[in-house]
C-alpha cells in the first residue's frame, strides 16, 4: 500500500504516466486505473483482494477432511498414501485428489514425508515383447496375519510387469520353483530365458561370491536345460531391480489386503491372491509390451509334468522295492518281467509330492505322496534321456535277443540254448588213440 501511495502521488504530480505507473507496480495500465478509482471510493480498505477471508468453492467440507482422517487412524494405518487414496475413490465414495489428501495426512503427522530420492540410475530397458524374459524370485515375510514369516513365490513377465504366478509358501525351494514354473508354462507356453538369483535350488556355487558352475546343473537348472530355457542369474540385488521393486510394492499392499479380506490361512490366501489380487495388480501396474508378438512357445502338458519335477537315479533292492527317503516304494508285477532287482531306475517327484517310477522311458509305477500306489494311467512320454532299454526288454517286444538272466520263462519266450548239445546217454565214447593201439591184436 506504500508502495502504491507513492506511485499514485507521483503520477498525480505528472511526473509518470499511467503505463509507467502500472510497470512499477508490476501491473497492467488498466489494473492501475482500478486501483485509482477504488482507492479514491473507499480508501486504503478498497484495495484490499476482496477474495481475502472468503471459503474456496473448491475447498473440501471440514466434514469430508475429518472421516478421511478418521479412516486412515482406524481402519488403513501404515497404508502409504497412494494405496490408500485408491481405496477411498473406490470403496468411500471419495472424489477428491490424492495431493490433497497426501498434504492433510502429512499435516495431521499421520504419514511422514518422502525421503530424498539419491542419484539417478538408468534402469536396464524392458524385453520387447512377452514371453522374451521372466523374473522368478521369493520374498520372505509375515505376510498372513497370525501366521509366521512365509515366502512368496512370483513369476513376472519383464516386457509388461504382468505377475503370472503368485503363491504363499512355508519355504521357497526346488519344490515351489517346479510348482510356478508349471503353472506359468502349462498355461503361456514356454518363455526364452527365465532371470533368477543365485540360491542353491537355481545354480551351483562353490564359493560365495564368486560365478555359478555351469556344468553341475540342480534340478531346476536341469529342467530348464532340457526345455531349453535360458538360465540367466543375477550377481547383486542392483541387478534384479525390477523384481526387488516388485517386491516392496507387494510387502506394502499385499500384506494389507489379505489381512483387510481376513485371510489367515495359505490355501484361502493363495486362491484369493491369484482369483482376485492378481487381476487388480496386473490392471493397475502392467504396461504394454513394445511389439504385439509372443514370444511363448507352446508345448504338450504331458512333457511339461515330467520335466518340471525332482528326478533321481535309483538301483532296485533285491525286495523288488526303490528306497525315497522314508518310503519304500513297493514295485507292482509287470508283464514284462518278473522283477526289477538291480535294474537301475528313475525316480519322478512332481511339485505336489506325487512320484512314479520309470524304467528307460516307461513308467512302470506310481505312488502318493505317503508311498501307496496310485493309479499308473496311460503313460506319459518323458522327456529325460534315458539309458537304453534292457535286454530282456526287448526280447519280449521282438527284438530277437537272448533274455537276461533275471527273466523267467513266463516272462519271456523260451530261447533255444546256444551251444553243444548234451549227449545221449545210449551213444558210446569214441575211444583215445593210446587205447585203440593196445587193442590192436600182436603179430
Amino acid at each position: 500500500m506504500q508502495k502504491f501511495m507513492d506511485v499514485l502521488s507521483r503520477w498525480e504530480a505528472g511526473s509518470l504516466s499511467m503505463l509507467e505507473a502500472g510497470e512499477l507496480l508490476g501491473v497492467s495500465e488498466r489494473q492501475f486505473r482500478r486501483y485509482r478509482d477504488r482507492y479514491e471510493e473507499d480508501g486504503l480498505e478498497g484495495l484490499r483482494d476482496g477474495r481475502l477471508g472468503k471459503p474456496s468453492a473448491k475447498r473440501v467440507p471440514g466434514a469430508e477432511k475429518d472421516r478421511m482422517l478418521a479412516l486412515y487412524r482406524e481402519a488403513y494405518r501404515g497404508w502409504n498414501v497412494k494405496h490408500f487414496h485408491e481405496h477411498l475413490r473406490r470403496a468411500h465414495g471419495f472424489r477428491w485428489g490424492y495431493t490433497w489428501v497426501k498434504t492433510q495426512l502429512h499435516g495431521a503427522g499421520l504419514v511422514d514425508r518422502a525421503a530424498r530420492r539419491g542419484a539417478h540410475r538408468r534402469k536396464r530397458e524392458r524385453k520387447p515383447c512377452v514371453g522374451m524374459m521372466l523374473h522368478q524370485d521369493g520374498s520372505r515375510a509375515a505376510w498372513l496375519a497370525g501366521q509366521p514369516a512365509l515366502d512368496l513365490i512370483v513369476t513376472m513377465d519383464d516386457a509388461t510387469s504382468t505377475i503370472y504366478s503368485a503363491f504363499v509358501v512355508e519355504e521357497e525351494g526346488t519344490a515351489s520353483t517346479f510348482r510356478a514354473l508349471l503353472e506359468v508354462f502349462t498355461e503361456h507356453g514356454l518363455p526364452s530365458s527365465l532371470y533368477t538369483d543365485r540360491g542353491s535350488h537355481y545354480f551351483y556355487t562353490d564359493k560365495a561370491g564368486e560365478a555359478v558352475d555351469r556344468q553341475r546343473l540342480t534340478q531346476v537348472g536341469r529342467a530348464l536345460d532340457r526345455l531349453g530355457i535360458e538360465h540367466i542369474a543375477a550377481y547383486s540385488p542392483q541387478a534384479r531391480g525390477r523384481s526387488e521393486r516388485l517386491f516392496g510394492t507387494l510387502q506394502d499392499r499385499l500384506i494389507k489386503e489379505l489381512a483387510k479380506a481376513g485371510l489367515s490361512e495359505i490355501g484361502a490366501a493363495n486362491q484369493w491372491i491369484r482369483q482376485v489380487y492378481l487381476p487388480a495388480h496386473n490392471a493397475r501396474f502392467g504396461q504394454p509390451a513394445a511389439l504385439a508378438e509372443s514370444g511363448f512357445v507352446r508345448v504338450a502338458d504331458a512333457a511339461l509334468g515330467e520335466s518340471l519335477c525332482i528326478q533321481e537315479e535309483r538301483v532296485v533292492d533285491r525286495a523288488n522295492t526303490v528306497s525315497w527317503g522314508r518310503l519304500k516304494l513297493q514295485l507292482p508285477q509287470s508283464p514284462l518281467r518278473a522283477h526289477y532287482v538291480k535294474a537301475r531306475v528313475r525316480v519322478h517327484q512332481y511339485p505336489d509330492a506325487a512320484l512314479a517310477v520309470f524304467h528307460g522311458p516307461r513308467c512302470i509305477a506310481r505312488f502318493s505322496a505317503d508311498g501307496h500306489h496310485a493309479p499308473l494311467g496311460p503313460t506319459r512320454a518323458s522327456a529325460t534321456a534315458c539309458s537304453p532299454p534292457s535286454s530282456t526288454l526287448r526280447a519280449a517286444c521282438g527284438g530277437g535277443l537272448r533274455p537276461s538272466l533275471t527273466a523267467t520263462a513266463r516272462a519271456v519266450p523260451k530261447q533255444p540254448q546256444v551251444g553243444t548239445k548234451k549227449r545221449s546217454q545210449g551213444r558210446t565214447k569214441k575211444p583215445s588213440l593210446a587205447v585203440q593201439h593196445q587193442r590192436q591184436p600182436t603179430l
